[in-house]
């Protein structure tokens, strides 16, 4: 006897691994097929319980086709306002569960950190996104300026008479250290 013997297992073949295989992916395959049957039962057997039928339509009169009307648009209303009223149950219990995660994530003190992205902003945009959109913020520079009145300067380019006693009066180290210094 050998040692697999003896300890009671054997080395499955690649063959018999395979046949196993195939057979479970089978059974696997029949159980889905069954599964997508009860399915399709129960919403036949749940749609049959809750649809009328509506009879012969030709030989109903106009009145009883009006009224016919009027009865499925009042249950198209009631069954769409069920599912507003389910729509909105599930919306806050989807941020009720949030919520909870976050309280779990709070506790542990493991905190989720989203990566950050380097983003372009004006100066108003930044202002806008601080104060918030009903605050009109402009960066008009100019009007916080201080006022220069323009005559004045004008009377000093006028005191020059001509621009190249300006240039020799200037030349040399000691005109350079006169500019420097601002004195003219």
């Amino acid at each position: 006897m050998s040692d697999q013997e003896q300890s009671g297992t054997r080395k499955m073949t690649h063959q018999r691994k395979m046949m196993l295989k195939s057979l479970m992916l089978n059974k696997a395959r029949e159980d889905l097929k069954r599964e997508t049957e009860e399915k399709a039962e129960e919403k036949k057997a749940a749609l049959s319980k809750r649809l009328q039928p509506l009879g012969d339509l030709l030989s109903m009169s106009q009145q009883d086709l009006m009224d016919l009307c009027r009865d499925l648009h009042a249950k198209i209303d009631k069954v769409d306002e069920q599912r507003f009223d389910i729509e909105g149950r599930v919306k806050k219990n989807d941020q009720d569960i949030e919520d909870l995660n976050q309280k779990i994530f709070d506790l542990r003190g493991k905190f989720k950190r989203p990566p950050l992205r380097r983003v372009r902003m004006s100066a108003d945009q930044m202002l806008r996104a601080l104060l918030g959109s009903k605050h009109k913020v402009s960066m008009d520079l100019r009007s916080n300026l201080k006022a220069v009145k323009k005559g004045e300067t004008k009377k000093e380019d006028a005191e020059v008479k001509d621009w190249r006693d300006n240039i020799e009066a200037k030349a040399g180290m000691g005109g350079k250290m006169a500019v420097f210094e601002g004195k003219e």
